[in-house]
């Protein structure tokens, strides 16, 4: 059964059309991948989902329901959590203020302290400001101000942009264990061999519209995707 249903949306920034008839389904506990370059319109299809940029026509619907024309907040006490591309970890907060401030947001939050041991690099960080963390740690504090909410499903934007390999590696383990706890995740990425590792389905978007949507093994196996879309002659399988 389909958990979250993006069908034919049509997304504008002022005057400009971005998003061109975007459709996509994801089922429960599944981990799908929306690929494409830079410009594509990935962000966008992220920002319409949550409310952040509604579409101007077109149905989005969770669990059934039609969330469409709700608020970003009303979106996220339903049980869908964004990964931002930019971060946006409060500067002036602490690690431990922003994870609490998630925390008191949330309808149904996982204990704070479950997080540091989801994250234990943040542990001794937890009275640093956000603007004194490097970008990994930033990263993981956005992650983890997102999983403190017990989402259902997670929507994360380029999670691995700027971050050191060693970094990328902890994210992808702390991806799948929250996998393992059945949360649907649907992600953006450039490192395409992160999404495929992940992913068991993906999406190719080009100049706002989808051009391709199938298995993770048959984009792999699709040179022509993989050069004309996103940039890559091949990748690992």
């Amino acid at each position: 059964m389909s958990v979250l249903t993006v069908e034919d949306i049509q997304t504008y920034y002022g005057n400009s059309h971005v998003l061109h008839g975007v459709s996509l389904e994801i089922e429960a506990g599944e981990v799908v991948t929306l690929l494409g370059r830079n410009g594509a319109g990935k962000t966008t299809t992220m920002r319409s989902i949550v409310g952040a940029t509604p579409p101007r026509s077109g149905s989005i619907t969770y669990a059934g329901e039609e969330i469409t024309d709700l608020t970003p907040d009303e979106i996220n006490a339903r049980g869908l959590s964004l990964v931002p591309e930019d971060r946006r970890v409060f500067p002036t907060l602490s690690v431990q203020e922003n994870l609490v401030l998630a925390h008191n947001l949330a309808r149904d939050p996982r204990p704070v302290e479950e997080m540091y041991e989801l994250f234990p690099a943040l542990d001794p960080l937890r009275s640093n400001n956000g603007r004194n963390l490097s970008g990994g740690e930033q990263q993981m504090v956005a992650v983890a101000r997102a999983l403190v909410q017990r989402p259902d499903v997670l929507l994360m934007d380029e999670p691995t942009e700027g971050l050191a390999p060693v970094i990328v590696d902890d994210l992808r383990e702390i991806v799948r264990t929250v996998v393992d706890e059945d949360v649907t995740v649907l992600l953006t990425e450039q490192n395409v061999d992160f999404a495929f590792d992940l992913a068991e389905r993906g999406y190719i978007i080009d100049t706002g519209e989808i051009v391709f949507d199938g298995t993770v093994e048959e984009i792999q196996e699709r040179d022509d995707l993989l050069e004309t879309y996103l940039s890559v002659g091949g990748v690992d399988a």
